[in-house]
C-alpha cells in the first residue's frame, strides 16, 4: 500500500478537508482528493463522509487513522534511526543538568565534545529544578537519584558516592572528629534538600549501618555555595564526591570517615542521563550519552 496516500489520509484527517492539506503540501485539491478515493477504492470502505461544507470521518476512518496513525509514525522513526546511525550528528542539542553538575562535570567537556561534532550547538540550561523534558523541548537530562520514576527513559552514566568533608582550618580548631557518632556535637552545613537535613548514613568497612541526627544554624540551598563554605571553614558537610573530588586532591577539604561510605538516603546512587521517548533516540543525544559516559565513569 502507498504510504504516501496513508500520510495524505492522516493529514485530511485532521485537517479536516482536502483545500488545507494541498495548500500545505503545494498540490492541486482534486489531487488530494483523488488519493483519498483510490485509498478507499483499495479498501473497499467508504473512509470519509462529504458534504459540500464538510468532511469527517466516518465510523471505519475512524477505526482505520488510530491504527494506521502510530505506523506511520513508527515508520518514520525508523527511517531516522537507520539514517542517523552514520550521519553526522547535526541541529542543536538541548541538555539540562543541576547547576553543581553542570558546572564541575559538564562545562569543562563542552570544548572538547564541539570539536569532536562540529555540526552541533549545544543549548545547556543548568538549573536545580527538574524540568519537564517534554515541554521545555529538551533532549537529554543529567540526574543524581538513586533510580528514575515514571515514564522517561534513563541510563545510568556512572554510581554516585558521598563524602563527610571538612576544611583543615576548621579540624584543626574544632572538637575531634574520629567517628560518625561524633557529628553530634558539632554544627554541620546542611543542604537544603529535605533528605539531607536531618539524619546522614553510615556503612563501615564491615558493612554495619550507623544513622546519624546532624544538626547546624546554616542551610544552604545549592551545593555549589555549600562546597564554598565548607572551604571558607564553616563545618563539616555531606557532599557528592564528583563535587570535591579536586579539593581532596588538592588537600583544601579533607575526608572525615574514609573507612565509611555516607549517605543522606540510599546507598545506590548515580547520575543518570534521561531522555523523553524509547521509540527514538536521536543520533545527537546518542553521541552526547555515549561521550559522556566514556568521560564520566
Amino acid at each position: 500500500m502507498d504510504t504516501q496516500a496513508l500520510d495524505l489520509f492522516v493529514a485530511v484527517a485532521h485537517a479536516g478537508g482536502f483545500a488545507a492539506v494541498a495548500k500545505e503540501r503545494l498540490l492541486d485539491p482534486s489531487t488530494v482528493s483523488r488519493v483519498i478515493a483510490g485509498l478507499e477504492a483499495e479498501l473497499n470502505v467508504r473512509l470519509f463522509q462529504r458534504t459540500t461544507r464538510s468532511l469527517s470521518l466516518t465510523e471505519a476512518g475512524a477505526l482505520y487513522l488510530a491504527r494506521i496513525e502510530p505506523l506511520l509514525d513508527e515508520m518514520r522513526r525508523a527511517a531516522a534511526e537507520a539514517s542517523n546511525v552514520n550521519a553526522e550528528p547535526r541541529g542543536v542539542l538541548r541538555l539540562t543538568a543541576s547547576v553543581a553538575f553542570g558546572v564541575q562535570q559538564i562545562a569543562p567537556l563542552v570544548g572538547e565534545f564541539c570539536a569532536l561534532y562540529p555540526g552541533l550547538k549545544l543549548d545547556c540550561v543548568f538549573t536545580d529544578a527538574n524540568l519537564d523534558l517534554v515541554q521545555e523541548r529538551m533532549d537529554l537530562a543529567i540526574r543524581l537519584a538513586p533510580a528514575i520514576e515514571g515514564n522517561l527513559v534513563a541510563t545510568r552514566l556512572f554510581s554516585t558516592r558521598y563524602h563527610v568533608v571538612a576544611s583543615p582550618d576548621y579540624i584543626a580548631r574544632a572538637a575531634p572528629i574520629a567517628e560518625p557518632r561524633d557529628l553530634l556535637t558539632h554544627r554541620c552545613l546542611l543542604l537544603g534538600l529535605r533528605a539531607f537535613r536531618s539524619t546522614w548514613k553510615f556503612r563501615d568497612a564491615h558493612d554495619a549501618l550507623e544513622e546519624v541526627s546532624v544538626d547546624g544554624d546554616v542551610v544552604i540551598s545549592t551545593p555549589l555555595a555549600l562546597r564554598a563554605a565548607v572551604l571558607s571553614g564553616g563545618g563539616p558537610a555531606l557532599l557528592s564526591g564528583f563535587l570535591i573530588a579536586d579539593d581532596l586532591r588538592a588537600g583544601r577539604l579533607v575526608d572525615l570517615f574514609p573507612d565509611h561510605r555516607p549517605t543522606p538516603t540510599t546507598f545506590d546512587t548515580g547520575a543518570w542521563a534521561i531522555y523523553p521517548s524509547r521509540a527514538y533516540l536521536p543520533n545527537k543525544v546518542r553521541v552526547m550519552i555515549d561521550f559522556l559516559r566514556s568521560r564520566l565513569s
